[in-house]
């Protein structure tokens, strides 16, 4: 998907979820994760400027229909490589995480594999990558439940084999790691 459509799946996503959402996004270094978590926060109504929190960890967003934590943990040492110089469970638990990924806001996490153990059960995992055109993403949903993957909202013109159906819906249609 191109940048317009990456937004457009983010923002539809975001004017999905409820509080206590947590949507952990992966990808290479400039892949698209600040652009999905920025259409996410306008999905949820923010009207702050939404920009990445590499150097602060986290910002907080009040303006939406729900309030808005944006994480970005790119600075923290990679789970298991706490030894080069970090305690990545640690920081986070200084950061106060689970007030934010337990409460009643939404909360999208860049680079979320750093921190996957200390995530929801429940989090959706997003992947964004690069594909062989430089204008183009692939997005992936790689949640998978009994009743199959959970879809989110795809964008407008996404092909599927049934109606378009709210975001965390389950459909058998979409395999696990197919771009959406």
């Amino acid at each position: 998907m191109n940048e317009e459509e990456l937004r457009e799946y983010g923002k539809r996503l975001g004017a999905g979820l409820g509080p206590g959402s947590v949507v952990a996004l992966t990808g290479e270094l400039g892949a698209g994760k600040t652009t999905f978590a920025q259409a996410v926060a306008a999905g949820l109504g923010v009207t702050e400027t939404v920009t990445s929190p590499t150097f602060t960890l986290i910002c907080e967003y009040e303006s939406g229909r729900l309030p808005f934590y944006h994480f970005d943990v790119y600075r923290l040492p990679e789970e298991g490589e706490e030894a080069l110089g970090g305690d990545t469970a640690a920081e986070m638990a200084e950061l106060g995480f689970e007030a934010y990924f337990y409460g009643g806001g939404v909360t999208v996490v860049e680079w979320a594999d750093r921190v996957a153990s200390l995530l929801p059960e429940d989090a959706l995992w997003v992947d964004i990558a690069y594909t062989d055109d430089p204008d183009l993403r692939e997005v992936r949903c790689l949640n998978e439940t009994d009743d199959g993957p959970l879809v989110g909202a795809l964008p407008a013109g996404a092909e599927r084999g049934e109606e378009e159906s709210p975001v965390g819906a389950r459909t058998a249609d979409v395999k696990r790691g197919e771009t959406v």
